[in-house]
C-alpha cells in the first residue's frame, strides 16, 4: 500500500494513473543517468584532442583576431613614451588572464545548460530553480522531464531566501528579464560589429604594401567580403566548417611564431610586462589618457561572450584544453611581439600588426588574416542566430523563419531575416565609420555590457544552482564587477566617438523584443481569464449542441489546460463541429531539449462519447521544431497510443481495482467539471462506458478484457475513419488593441509597434505549415 501522501496524490490523478504506475514502475535510476548524461560523459584522450582542435574554428575565431586592431585602438593618437607600451601590454596580459581564462573558460563555461551556452541558457537554468517565468504556462508534469534538472533548497538556506526574494516581486522578475534581453541585444550588436572590425582590419593590410592606396578602396574590399560572407550563410557552417579549424590553428601558430621572432629580434626585455607594477606606472604617467585607452585594451578580450554562446557542440574540457594549450600562449606571444616591435618603431602603431610581420611572410599572413577574420565573423553570426532562436522560443522575439542547415547538428541554423538585417547594418557601420578606431569604440561598449549582464546572472546561478557559499559568490561578483566596471567607465568616455552605435542598435532590438514579449504575455493572460468552463461544454451533451460531421478538428491554443475561448466562439457561430476535437498546445520549456518519447502529452476531455482530447507538444529552446506532416503524424500516433493504453488499463483491472475505479468515477467527474485537469500520460477522468458498450455487457458473459478490447477497436477505428475524412486546423487570431483610456505610450506600443510586428512576422499558419484548404481562422479582439 502507498503512503497517505502518495495515496492523496494518486487520488487526484485517478485510478488509471495508479494502474499505469503499477504496470510501469518509474525508472528513477535510468532517468537520473539521462539527466546527468552531459556531465558524466567521458572522452578518450584522442577524441578530446580532436574536439579541442575543432573548437578552434568555431569558438576562438573572434578572440584570436583581436591582435589585428588592439594596439591601434589603444593608442589612436600615437605613442608618447615607449614605457606606455609595456604598461598597455601588462594590462592586456592580466585582462586575458582574469576574464577569458579564469572567469569564462574555467567558471562561466561550467554554468552551461547541458552544453548550451549564452544568456538565455543561464536564464533557463534560473527559471528551473525559481519561479521567474513571466508567462505562467508551466505545469508540474514538465518538471518530470529527464532533462528538467534542478536543485532542492533547504528552507532556511541562503539560496532559499534568495529564491523567495526573487519570486516575491513582479518588478524583480521583469528586471531579470530585462537584464537577459539587454545582454541578448548586445550579442546581436556583436554580430554586427565583429564582421565590420575584423574584415576591415584584415583588409587594411593592403595599404601597408601599397601606402598610396585610398582608404575608399579598403572599405570597398571589406564591403565585398562582407556581402559574400552573409550571402553564403544559407549553406550553413556545416558545409565549410571542416576548413575553419585548420585556418584558425594556422593563424594561431603564425601569430605566435611571429611574436616570438619579434621578441627575440627587437626587445627581449618586453617580458617585464608580466609585473603588475607597470600597470600602476601606466596610469600614473598617462592620467585620463591612459584611463580612456582601456577601451582599446578591452578589445583584447572580445570574443569571450561568443565563446560562451557557441558552447553547444563541444564539451567544456575541450574548450579549456584548446584555450590553455593553444589560444592563450599564442595570444600572449602575439601581443608581446607587437609590443617589442613598437618599442623600436612607435610611429608604426597604426599598422602595428602588419608592420611587425617579416617581409617574406607578408602576403601569406595577409591571406590567412583575411580568412581568419571571415571565420571570426562566422562564429559571431552563428552565435547571433542561436540566441535569436532561443529568444524566439521563449516568446521574446517576433516569429521569423528558422532554417536548420545541418541534420547532424541541430544547433546550426540560419535565419534569413536576421541575416540580411545584420548584413545591411554591418555594411552601414563599415562604410559609415571607414576606420577601425570608431568601430573599435562601438565594439568595446557592446562587449563590456554583455560581460556585466553575464556577471549578474552568474551571481544568481552560483547562489541558486550551484548553491555556493555567499562569501565565494561575493568574491567572484566583486572581482568581476571591479574589472568590468573599470572598463565600462573607460568606454563611456568614447560614447560620442562611435560608442553610441551598439547602444542605438541594442535599444531598437530591446524595444522590439520587450513589446513583443509584453503582447505575448497579455495574449496568454487573456486566454487564461476567458477560457470556457468545462461544465458548460459537458452541459451541451455529446453533440455539443451541434451537428458532429466526420473529420478531426485540431484547435491550436496556448493553454495547456482548459477550453480556449475561440472554441466557444466557434461553436456559437457555426452549426457544425468535427466528430473528433483535439486541443493542441505547443509550448517551449526552459530546457535545452525535450526527448522525443516525452514530447507529447495526451489526455481526454470529458466522457468518451464526446471524443475530445488535449495534446500538449513540448519543446526545448534548441529542438528541431518543424510543423509539417511529421508533426501531425506524431500527434495521431500518440493519440492512438493513448486510446490503446487507456483501454489496456481498463482491461487489466481486477475486481478490487475496478471497484476503486468505480469509486473514483464521480470524483473524477467533479474534478473535470472544476477543470482541475492534471496532465499525465493517462487521463484520470474516464467516464462510464454506457454510451459505447451496452450496460448489460458484463452480465451477458463479456469479461472486462473483452469489453476493453472491443472499446479499443471501436474507438481506434472511429478515430482512423475521422482522420481519413479530413483534418482541419483551427487557429485563433487574437488581435490586441489598447483601450481608449490607455496611456499614450501604451497606445504607441500596442496599436502601432506591436501591430506592425504582427503584420510583418510570419503567420501561425505558415509556421505550422497548414495547407490553405485545411485552415480555419477564428478571430477575436482583446483590449488592454
Amino acid at each position: 500500500m502507498a503512503s497517505g501522501e502518495d495515496s492523496g496524490e494518486n487520488g487526484t490523478k485517478g485510478s488509471m494513473w495508479d494502474l499505469e504506475q503499477k504496470l510501469d514502475q518509474p525508472m528513477d535510476e535510468e532517468a537520473g543517468r539521462i539527466k546527468n548524461m552531459y556531465r558524466e560523459k567521458k572522452f578518450s584522450a584522442i577524441l578530446l584532442l580532436r574536439l579541442a582542435f575543432q573548437s578552434l574554428g568555431v569558438v576562438y575565431g573572434d578572440l584570436g583576431t583581436s591582435p589585428l586592431y588592439v594596439f591601434y585602438n589603444t593608442f589612436p593618437d600615437g605613442i608618447n613614451d615607449t614605457e606606455e607600451v609595456i604598461g598597455a601590454l601588462s594590462l592586456i596580459i592580466y585582462s586575458l588572464t582574469l576574464i577569458p581564462l579564469l572567469k569564462y573558460v574555467f567558471i562561466v563555461c561550467r554554468a552551461n545548460d547541458n552544453g548550451q551556452g549564452g544568456t538565455f541558457a543561464l536564464y533557463s537554468l534560473l527559471r528551473r530553480h525559481a519561479k521567474v517565468n513571466t508567462v505562467p504556462n508551466q505545469h508540474r508534469t514538465d518538471e518530470e522531464l529527464t532533462t528538467y534538472s534542478r536543485s532542492i533548497f533547504h528552507e532556511n538556506s541562503f539560496a532559499a531566501k534568495t529564491k523567495k526574494w526573487l519570486e516575491a516581486n513582479g518588478f524583480r522578475r521583469n528586471s531579470l528579464l530585462m537584464l537577459v534581453l539587454v545582454g541578448t541585444c548586445m550579442v546581436i550588436g556583436d554580430g554586427i560589429l565583429t564582421p565590420a572590425i575584423s574584415v576591415l582590419s584584415a583588409s587594411g593590410g593592403i595599404k601597408v604594401d601599397h601606402p598610396k592606396m585610398s582608404n575608399d578602396v579598403v572599405v570597398i574590399v571589406a564591403v565585398i567580403i562582407l556581402v559574400g560572407l552573409f550571402s553564403m550563410q544559407h549553406y550553413g557552417t556545416d558545409k565549410v566548417g571542416f576548413i575553419f579549424a585548420p585556418i584558425v590553428l594556422l593563424w594561431f601558430i603564425m601569430i605566435g611564431g611571429i611574436g616570438m621572432f619579434n621578441i627575440l629580434k627587437y626587445d627581449t626585455k618586453i617580458v617585464r610586462a608580466i609585473s603588475p607594477v607597470y600597470i600602476y606606472h601606466y596610469f600614473r604617467r598617462g592620467g585620463k589618457r591612459s584611463w580612456t585607452s582601456l577601451g582599446g585594451i578591452m578589445l583584447s578580450i572580445t570574443g569571450t561572450e561568443a565563446l560562451f554562446a557557441d558552447l553547444a557542440h563541444f564539451p567544456v574540457s575541450a574548450i579549456q584544453l584548446a584555450f590553455t594549450v593553444v589560444v592563450f600562449p599564442c595570444l600572449l606571444l602575439a601581443y608581446s611581439g607587437q609590443a617589442a616591435y613598437l618599442m623600436k618603431n612607435k610611429e608604426h602603431v597604426q599598422d602595428a600588426f602588419y608592420r611587425s610581420i617579416p617581409g617574406t611572410m607578408y602576403w601569406p599572413m595577409f591571406i590567412v588574416a583575411t580568412l581568419a577574420a571571415i571565420v571570426a565573423s562566422q562564429a559571431t553570426i552563428s552565435a547571433t542566430f542561436s540566441i535569436v532562436k532561443q529568444a524566439l522560443a521563449l516568446g521574446c522575439f517576433p516569429r521569423v523563419k528558422v532554417v536548420h542547415t545541418s541534420k547532424k547538428f541541430l544547433g546550426q541554423i540560419y535565419i534569413p531575416d536576421i541575416n540580411w538585417i545584420l548584413m545591411l547594418l554591418c555594411i552601414a557601420v563599415t562604410a559609415g565609420f571607414r576606420n577601425q578606431s570608431q568601430i573599435g569604440n562601438a565594439y568595446g561598449t557592446a562587449v563590456v555590457i554583455v560581460m556585466l549582464a553575464t556577471t549578474l546572472l552568474m551571481t544568481l546561478i552560483m547562489l541558486l544552482v550551484w548553491r555556493c557559499h555567499w562569501i565565494i559568490v561575493l568574491i567572484f561578483t566583486v572581482l568581476s564587477l571591479l574589472v568590468e566596471c573599470t572598463y565600462f567607465s573607460a568606454v563611456l568616455f568614447k560614447v560620442d566617438q562611435g560608442g553610441w552605435v551598439p547602444l542605438v542598435i541594442a535599444a531598437a532590438f530591446l524595444v522590439v523584443m520587450y513589446i513583443w514579449h509584453y503582447g505575448t504575455v497579455k495574449r496568454y493572460e487573456f486566454e487564461m481569464h476567458s477560457k470556457v468552463s468545462l461544465g458548460w461544454i459537458l452541459g451541451l451533451g455529446p453533440s455539443l449542441g451541434l451537428v458532429r460531421v466526420p473529420g478531426v478538428g485540431l484547435v491550436y491554443t496556448e493553454l495547456a489546460s482548459g477550453v480556449p475561448r475561440i472554441f466557444s466562439h466557434f461553436i456559437t457561430n457555426l452549426p457544425a463541429i468535427h466528430s473528433v476535437v483535439v486541443f493542441v498546445c505547443v509550448k517551449y520549456l526552459p530546457v535545452y531539449t525535450v526527448p522525443e518519447d516525452e514530447r507529447f502529452l495526451v489526455k481526454r476531455i470529458g466522457p468518451k462519447n464526446f471524443h475530445m482530447f488535449r495534446c500538449v507538444a513540448r519543446y526545448g529552446y534548441k529542438d528541431l521544431h518543424k510543423k509539417d506532416d511529421d508533426f501531425e503524424k506524431k500527434l495521431f500516433d500518440n493519440l492512438f497510443m493513448f486510446v490503446r493504453l487507456e483501454s489496456m488499463m481498463e482491461g487489466c483491472s481486477d475486481s478490487e481495482e475496478y471497484s476503486l475505479y468505480g469509486q473514483q468515477t464521480q470524483q473524477s467527474r467533479d474534478m473535470m467539471l472544476e477543470d482541475n485537469t492534471n496532465m499525465s500520460y493517462v487521463d484520470s477522468t474516464i467516464s462510464t462506458m454506457d454510451s459505447i458498450v451496452p450496460a448489460n455487457a458484463n452480465h451477458t458473459g463479456m469479461s472486462s478484457g473483452q469489453v476493453s478490447s472491443h472499446t479499443e477497436v471501436d474507438e481506434t477505428e472511429f478515430l482512423t475513419a475521422c482522420r481519413d475524412a479530413g483534418v482541419v486546423h483551427i487557429l485563433g487570431n487574437t488581435v490586441i488593441r489598447a483601450r481608449r483610456d490607455a496611456r499614450f505610450h501604451k497606445k504607441i506600443a500596442i496599436d502601432y509597434i506591436y501591430a506592425f510586428l504582427r503584420k510583418i512576422c510570419r503567420e501561425n499558419s505558415v509556421i505550422f505549415n497548414v495547407p490553405h484548404e485545411s485552415l480555419l481562422n477564428v478571430g477575436q479582439i482583446f483590449y488592454v
